[in-house]
């Protein structure tokens, strides 16, 4: 179960983390709610994984996780480039978070 709260916890961090644009420096308001809730959200998770896996691996794991959604959706959403240099660093944190998951076990 703690991996499952792990990946809600890296999902709601992607959230937060494209909230964040959305927000416009917190001067909108629904923006900033759904934002500050994503933040707490995924906090909270990350605590309840922590309750079972190692501290280093489940944040690296959520950090992981965060950055590469983010940095894709940065792509998609916001027209951010997609060089082979982006998307090949992109793939390595991949491997990383996949090692990470697979040396936990």
């Amino acid at each position: 179960m703690a991996w499952v709260y792990l990946t809600l916890a890296g999902l709601l961090e992607i959230g937060w983390a494209i909230g964040l644009k959305y927000t416009e420096g917190f001067t909108r308001l629904m923006p900033s709610v759904l934002t500050a809730i994503s933040m707490v959200a995924s906090v909270l998770l990350l605590g309840l994984a922590l309750k079972t896996l190692p501290v280093g691996t489940g944040y690296a794991v959520w950090t992981g996780i965060g950055t590469v959604g983010t940095a894709i959706l940065g792509i998609v959403l916001f027209g951010e480039p997609a060089t082979a240099l982006r998307l090949g660093c992109i793939g390595l944190i991949v491997v990383g978070i996949l090692g990470l998951k697979f040396a936990a076990t």
